[in-house]
């Protein structure tokens, strides 16, 4: 059997104290009464992202059960007194001073939390509401896909975890609660895709003809993936819209006549003979000072006339 005494334990027949890391009593030398759990104080807003940063640090401490009453104090001199104080310093080191001042005077950890749980864990129907309210206002606008994606994700985790509570923890063996937590993951998936901006309406069609629909996780890998095909863009594609464009710049351009080009290929007469030639209006064809090169029908090339042929 081994005896806690402060930080050593000591175990018949071995002749000597050994440290037990894994006893909940155990402090580290590191660990100090101006601890503090969390880089940012409690101030009265936000208390379950508070509440879940307080327990996973003291859940790496080994010291959870000071709060949940799994281990209770006993006399003013044992070491369970002693590291019940401790916790209690933490948390009123994790704490605003205003907030701080209300459980000071609080005699265990156990009740110290207790008061807080009840005075800020409080589920109701208006956070549930501006939860919910947020979550479908929020679009995509100007941000940038992955800062949507982050905080669409930080409202559902908070509703999830406000409603905490009110979710059954039973085992199921008829595969129902599995269904409900897939038609609760494909809804919050459309409504992901719905916020998105137009120029994701290609991949969002292809995410929508899955079936069944994808997690949100892999949704979220494919846009990355899009995103990332739009950023190397290959440069024949690009050469080919730069052609395009060059080609068509001319089109409605003005005639040396005055008149409007209509199309690529147009026929004119020729004022000194009353002939008439073709002329071409790639931008090949075209002079320096924007005058069509005229069109020989009779050879059949460009850069003069049938009577100058």
């Amino acid at each position: 059997m081994v005896e806690i005494i402060g930080q050593s334990s000591t175990t018949p027949g071995t002749g000597g104290n050994i440290i037990d890391v894994s006893n909940p009593l155990y402090i580290h030398p590191s660990d100090n009464p101006s601890l503090i759990l969390v880089p940012v104080s409690f101030e009265g807003v936000g208390y379950r992202s508070w509440r879940r940063g307080v327990m996973r640090s003291l859940s790496v401490k080994n010291k959870l059960g000071f709060i949940t009453g799994k281990l209770k104090r006993s006399s003013s001199t044992s070491p369970m007194e002693r590291c019940d104080n401790m916790v209690i310093s933490w948390i009123l080191n994790s704490l605003s001073k205003d907030i701080a001042d209300r459980v000071e005077y609080v005699s265990d950890a156990v009740k110290s939390w207790k008061e807080l749980e009840d005075r800020y864990d409080q589920t109701n129907g208006a956070k549930l509401f501006q939860i919910q309210n947020d979550i479908n206002d929020l679009s995509q606008g100007d941000l940038d896909y992955t800062l949507y994606y982050t905080r669409m994700k930080k409202l559902w985790e908070e509703l999830s975890n406000l409603s905490i509570k009110n979710q059954c923890s039973c085992t199921c063996s008829c595969g129902g609660k599995e269904t409900m937590h897939k038609a609760e993951q494909d809804r919050r998936l459309i409504q992901f895709l719905m916020g998105l901006n137009e120029v994701y309406t290609v991949i969002r069609g292809s995410i929508l003809m899955m079936n069944p629909l994808p997690s949100m996780a892999h949704a979220f890998a494919l846009l990355v993936q899009e995103e990332k095909q739009r950023e190397f863009k290959p440069h024949s594609h690009m050469f080919a819209e730069g052609s395009s464009l060059n080609s068509s710049i001319r089109v409605g351009s003005s005639n040396p006549s005055g008149g409007r080009v209509n199309s690529t290929n147009a026929s004119s007469s020729n004022s000194s003979g009353g002939r008439v030639f073709r002329t071409n209006y790639s931008s090949s064809n075209y002079l320096a000072n924007n005058r069509p090169r005229p069109f020989c029908e009779h050879c059949r090339r460009p850069g003069h006339i049938i009577d100058k042929c």
